[in-house]
């Protein structure tokens, strides 16, 4: 089974959404997803121990080329995600992009419209996107 299009997720978004049709009650829940995603990545740290955080400041070389800087640029994260992790990990991005799907619904944005704007902007900044 392939993956739905953005479209079709979002068309379906827009059929089960029927308790929070309110802008400002997506914008909550949008934010509230957006916790929880971090929750559970915080979770795999603390609690199950999967993946560590090793957060110190990034090394950059000023006579290294822009390759060479992104390979010294390090995530902090040493491990991986074990499969409960990962699954609740998973499942908190799915309820995020549910909401985000329904605020772009709400506003009349097409998602695909977005992540090609998004991606011709990457294409034209190249490594100066800065994100």
């Amino acid at each position: 089974m392939s993956a739905p299009s953005l479209q079709a997720f979002q068309d379906q978004v827009s059929e089960l959404l029927l308790r929070h049709r309110s802008l400002l009650d997506v914008l909550s829940k949008n934010g509230q997803t957006n916790a929880s995603v971090n929750r559970a990545v915080t979770k795999a740290i603390t609690e199950c121990g999967c993946i560590e955080l090793h957060a110190t400041k990034q090394a950059f070389d000023i006579d290294a080329n822009l390759e060479s800087a992104r390979e010294l640029a390090g995530t902090h994260v040493e491990g991986h995600l074990c499969e409960n992790c990962r699954e609740a990990v998973s499942a908190e991005l799915g309820r995020s992009i549910f909401y985000m799907s329904a605020l772009a619904n709400l506003l009349d944005i097409q998602l695909d419209e977005v992540i090609v704007k998004e991606s011709q902007k990457c294409s034209t900044l190249g490594l100066f996107n800065l994100s």
